[in-house]
C-alpha cells in the first residue's frame, strides 16, 4: 500500500446533507449516529442532513456534528481496508479528535464525549468573551507575528491558525482585530472575516482550558498506535498523560497545520486523505506542496470517494 496520512478537518467544512449517504447506506453508520445522538443529547442526524445552517453551524451543535461524520467516514475506510494502517494522522483543530480516535488514543464513543463538553465550554466562552477570527492573506507567520508583536492598542488579537505559507488566521475580539487588520493591510495582506462567533485558539477561550483538562481526567487515553502530529507542537507524542495536556491547551493554542504538513511530506507520505466534508484541507494542501510534487491529495466524505481513495492507497 502507498504511504498514506489521513487528515480530518474541523470548524468551517460543514455543509447541509453531510455524513447522509453513510447511514443511508450502512447499518454500521446508522449505530454510529445514533450513539453520537445519545451521547451529546443532540438531534444530529436532522441538523447534518437538513439543517438549518443557522442552527448546524452553531458551536455546540457543530463539534459532535462534524465529528460524527468525520468519523462515519474513518469507519467506512476500515470496513473496506480492514488492514490498512496510515503512515500518519492528523486533524486541523477540531479535526485533531478525529484524528485521536483514528491513532487508536480515543474509542469513538469518548471521541464524541469530548467534543461535545469541547463544544459547550466553547459557546460558553464565545457568550463570555464575544470575537471572531479572520484569514490573511499574502504575509507569511513571521510577518504576522512582528506586526502582532508591534500591536500596541488594547484589543486581543494573536495568530490562530498557520494553515499554509502565506494565508494564516488570526483571532481576537473586534477591537484587536480592526486595529490588527489595518495593520496587515498597510502590509500589503488582504483581509477576510470568517463566519465564525468564537475567538478560537485565542486568550478569549482559555477560561475554557481548566474545565475541559478536569473532564478529560475521566476519559482513558492509549498510547497512539500511528504517528500523530499535534496542532499544538507540531510534534509526535506517545504518552497519553502528556497528549491530555496538549489537547487541554489546543484550545487556546496556535494550530501549527503548515509545520504538520510540511513534516508529513518530508517523511515520504506519497497519498495525504482529507477525510471528512468539504475540500478545506485539500486546498490546502495545493498552497503547501511544491507545484510539481507528486504527492497525490484527494478528498472522501461519500461511501463512493471513499472507494476511490481504496482503489488509489491499494495499489
Amino acid at each position: 500500500m502507498k504511504k498514506t496520512a489521513l487528515l480530518f478537518p474541523g470548524q468551517g467544512s460543514q455543509y447541509v446533507g453531510m455524513g447522509q449517504p453513510f447511514v443511508q447506506e450502512h447499518e454500521e453508520a446508522r449505530k454510529l449516529f445514533a450513539m453520537a445522538e445519545e451521547i451529546s443529547g443532540i438531534s444530529l442526524q436532522q441538523l447534518c442532513f437538513k439543517g438549518p445552517m443557522e442552527d448546524l453551524t452553531r458551536v455546540l451543535h457543530l463539534q459532535p456534528a462534524l465529528t460524527a461524520v468525520n468519523l462515519a467516514c474513518h469507519q467506512h475506510l476500515q470496513h473496506l481496508l480492514p488492514d490498512f494502517k496510515p503512515a500518519f494522522v492528523a486533524g486541523h483543530s477540531l479535526g485533531e479528535y478525529s484524528a485521536l480516535q483514528a491513532a487508536g488514543v480515543l474509542s469513538r464513543e469518548d471521541t464524541l464525549r469530548l467534543v461535545t463538553r469541547r463544544g459547550e465550554l466553547m459557546e460558553r466562552e464565545g457568550a463570555a468573551n464575544p470575537g471572531g477570527m479572520r484569514a490573511v492573506l499574502g504575509l507569511t507567520i513571521a510577518e504576522l507575528d512582528e506586526i502582532i508583536d508591534g500591536y500596541a492598542g488594547d484589543g486581543v488579537a494573536v495568530v490562530a491558525n498557520h494553515n499554509c505559507e502565506k494565508q494564516v488566521v488570526i483571532s481576537g475580539n473586534t477591537k484587536g482585530l480592526d486595529e490588527v487588520s489595518a495593520l496587515c493591510g498597510e502590509h500589503g495582506g488582504k483581509v477576510i472575516p470568517l463566519k465564525v462567533s468564537v475567538a478560537n485558539h485565542s486568550p478569549l477561550v482559555a477560561g475554557a482550558v481548566q474545565d475541559f483538562a478536569a473532564f478529560m481526567d475521566g476519559i482513558s487515553f492509549q498510547q497512539p498506535q500511528v504517528s500523530l502530529l499535534f496542532n499544538a507542537t507540531a510534534q509526535l507524542e506517545e504518552n497519553p498523560t502528556e497528549i491530555r495536556k496538549i489537547m487541554a491547551r489546543q484550545i487556546a493554542s496556535r494550530v501549527r497545520w503548515f509545520e504538520i504538513v510540511q513534516q508529513m511530506a518530508d517523511q515520504g507520505v506519497e497519498v495525504f486523505v482529507e477525510l471528512g466534508p468539504k475540500t478545506v484541507l485539500t486546498g490546502l494542501m495545493k498552497k503547501i506542496l511544491p507545484r510539481k510534487s507528486e504527492i497525490k491529495c484527494m478528498q472522501a466524505d461519500t461511501p463512493e470517494l471513499i472507494q476511490q481513495v481504496v482503489q488509489e492507497i491499494s495499489v
